[in-house]
Protein backbone atom coordinates (compact mmCIF):
# COMPACT_ATOMS: atom_id res chain seq x y z
CA UNK A 1 0.00 0.00 0.00
CA UNK A 2 1.72 3.35 -1.20
CA UNK A 3 1.84 6.29 1.54
CA UNK A 4 3.96 6.86 4.67
CA UNK A 5 5.05 4.35 6.92
CA UNK A 6 2.57 4.12 10.21
CA UNK A 7 4.12 6.37 13.40
CA UNK A 8 3.07 3.19 16.02
CA UNK A 9 2.23 -0.28 15.66
CA UNK A 10 -1.08 0.39 13.67
CA UNK A 11 -2.15 2.75 11.24
CA UNK A 12 -3.85 6.13 12.34
CA UNK A 13 -7.17 7.02 11.70
CA UNK A 14 -8.79 9.19 10.22
CA UNK A 15 -9.70 11.36 13.26
CA UNK A 16 -5.96 10.92 14.46
CA UNK A 17 -4.48 11.86 10.99
CA UNK A 18 -7.17 15.11 11.46
CA UNK A 19 -5.90 15.90 14.75
CA UNK A 20 -2.39 15.40 13.23
CA UNK A 21 -3.12 18.06 10.81
CA UNK A 22 -4.94 20.11 12.68
CA UNK A 23 -1.70 20.65 14.91
CA UNK A 24 0.67 21.18 12.01
CA UNK A 25 -1.39 23.83 11.03
CA UNK A 26 -1.93 25.52 13.98
CA UNK A 27 2.46 25.53 14.14
CA UNK A 28 3.08 26.93 10.78
CA UNK A 29 -0.24 29.72 11.06
CA UNK A 30 1.14 30.79 13.65
CA UNK A 31 4.39 32.04 11.70
CA UNK A 32 2.61 33.68 8.95
CA UNK A 33 1.03 37.02 9.28
CA UNK A 34 -2.44 37.32 9.42
CA UNK A 35 -3.98 39.51 6.75
CA UNK A 36 -5.23 42.80 8.16
CA UNK A 37 -9.01 43.38 8.48
CA UNK A 38 -10.91 44.39 5.51
CA UNK A 39 -11.98 48.07 5.46
CA UNK A 40 -15.04 48.72 3.38
CA UNK A 41 -15.39 51.95 2.19
CA UNK A 42 -18.90 53.49 1.08
CA UNK A 43 -19.67 56.15 -1.06
CA UNK A 44 -22.19 59.31 0.26
CA UNK A 45 -25.09 59.70 -1.29
CA UNK A 46 -25.27 63.19 -2.99
CA UNK A 47 -27.39 65.40 -1.83
CA UNK A 48 -30.38 65.88 -4.49
CA UNK A 49 -32.26 68.96 -2.33
CA UNK A 50 -32.54 72.11 -4.33
CA UNK A 51 -30.55 75.09 -3.05
CA UNK A 52 -33.70 76.75 -1.76
CA UNK A 53 -34.79 73.69 0.64
CA UNK A 54 -31.01 73.50 1.56
CA UNK A 55 -31.04 76.54 2.44
CA UNK A 56 -34.01 76.36 4.22
CA UNK A 57 -33.20 73.63 6.59
CA UNK A 58 -29.80 75.32 7.28
CA UNK A 59 -31.90 78.09 8.51
CA UNK A 60 -34.17 76.22 10.45
CA UNK A 61 -30.92 74.17 12.27
CA UNK A 62 -29.78 77.38 13.38
CA UNK A 63 -32.87 79.17 14.56
CA UNK A 64 -33.04 75.42 16.35
CA UNK A 65 -30.09 75.84 18.31
CA UNK A 66 -31.07 79.05 19.01
CA UNK A 67 -34.07 77.55 20.79
CA UNK A 68 -32.57 75.57 22.73
CA UNK A 69 -29.19 78.37 23.77
CA UNK A 70 -32.47 80.44 24.74
CA UNK A 71 -33.91 77.34 27.26
CA UNK A 72 -30.76 76.97 28.53
CA UNK A 73 -30.62 80.95 29.46
CA UNK A 74 -33.37 80.77 30.89
CA UNK A 75 -33.06 78.40 33.13
CA UNK A 76 -29.57 79.31 34.57
CA UNK A 77 -29.55 80.42 38.00
CA UNK A 78 -29.11 84.36 38.52
CA UNK A 79 -25.76 83.61 40.16
CA UNK A 80 -24.44 82.54 37.55
CA UNK A 81 -25.27 85.08 34.80
CA UNK A 82 -21.56 86.41 35.21
CA UNK A 83 -19.42 83.59 34.00
CA UNK A 84 -18.21 84.10 30.63
CA UNK A 85 -19.87 80.87 29.58
CA UNK A 86 -23.32 82.68 29.92
CA UNK A 87 -22.42 85.82 28.35
CA UNK A 88 -20.86 84.19 25.20
CA UNK A 89 -24.63 82.39 24.76
CA UNK A 90 -25.93 85.69 25.10
CA UNK A 91 -23.73 87.00 22.40
CA UNK A 92 -24.90 83.86 19.87
CA UNK A 93 -28.55 85.07 21.03
CA UNK A 94 -28.05 88.39 20.01
CA UNK A 95 -28.43 86.87 16.28
CA UNK A 96 -31.82 85.59 16.92
CA UNK A 97 -32.93 88.83 14.46
CA UNK A 98 -30.80 87.99 11.79
CA UNK A 99 -31.64 84.42 11.84
CA UNK A 100 -35.75 85.41 11.60
CA UNK A 101 -34.85 87.32 8.66
CA UNK A 102 -33.27 84.73 6.53
CA UNK A 103 -36.27 82.60 7.22
CA UNK A 104 -38.38 84.90 5.61
CA UNK A 105 -35.88 84.91 2.42
CA UNK A 106 -37.50 83.04 -0.32
CA UNK A 107 -34.45 82.00 -2.89
CA UNK A 108 -35.25 81.73 -6.08
CA UNK A 109 -34.93 78.36 -7.47
CA UNK A 110 -33.24 79.67 -10.85
CA UNK A 111 -32.69 78.44 -14.27
CA UNK A 112 -36.11 78.88 -15.42
CA UNK A 113 -37.39 76.52 -12.35
CA UNK A 114 -39.41 79.23 -10.96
Amino acid sequence: MPGPQPRSERAATQAERAAAYRVRRKATVGDVPTKPPMVLLYRRLADRRSQPERWADVVQTLADILDQFQEWRDKLPSSLEDIPTAEARDTALEIRGHVEDRQAVELPKGFGRD
